[in-house]
């Protein structure tokens, strides 16, 4: 069996969801996970695509963006380096604390709380509205690995596989795919 970098277990440590098209969205006592459609009352949520940028070039695509989740340790990563984030200003349906979002493989199957599934579908693109919540943020959520190839540092996206209710101190638990696994990519 292959070993995964970092864990695959954690808990949530905010919920947040905006009803209009807004990079930071407030936070919530709690939030619910839709199947198939995302988060209940969010700007984003939907079968088909709904961010901007990818309505305009095909509205029929499916969305593979219906749950935004950022690892709470990018933002003390980016507090050490003088940036004051504060949870849901980048955006983040759920913001998590002890699982390796960036590590796990397409299609791991993150169960948050007592029924909520999520679906990991790939990376989260970071663009040039981030800069609007802090200037030079944008630039400070990429990274290059040893190879010179970028990292984007600015969370996962995923897909609602089963509802629930969500709430910060829920556990979320991590099932892994079949092997082999396949790496996320920008969706």
């Amino acid at each position: 069996m292959s070993t995964l970098t970092g864990s695959t277990t954690g808990k949530v440590v905010s919920v947040n969801r905006s009803p209009r098209h807004t990079m930071s969205k407030p936070v919530q006592q709690s939030i619910r996970l839709v199947k198939g459609l995302g988060v209940e009352g969010d700007a984003h949520s939907g079968e088909t695509v709904k961010h901007r940028s990818r309505v305009r070039r095909d509205p029929t695509q499916p969305n593979l963006r219906q749950v935004h989740l950022i690892h709470e340790e990018l933002l003390a990563e980016l507090r050490s380096g003088g940036f004051d984030i504060q949870p849901g200003q980048m955006g983040e349906n759920v913001l998590t604390s002890g699982i390796d979002l960036l590590a796990l493989p397409c299609d791991t199957l993150l169960t948050i709380g007592e029924s909520a599934v999520v679906a990991v579908k790939g990376l989260r693109n970071p663009c040039s509205q981030l800069d609007g919540v802090s200037p030079g943020l944008m630039q400070a959520v990429l990274d290059k690995d040893d190879a010179g190839n970028i990292v984007r540092k600015s969370g996962v996206m995923g897909v609602v596989v089963e509802s629930g209710e969500v709430a910060p101190g829920d556990s979320i638990v991590a099932t892994l795919p079949s092997e082999p696994f396949q790496p996320l990519e920008v969706v």
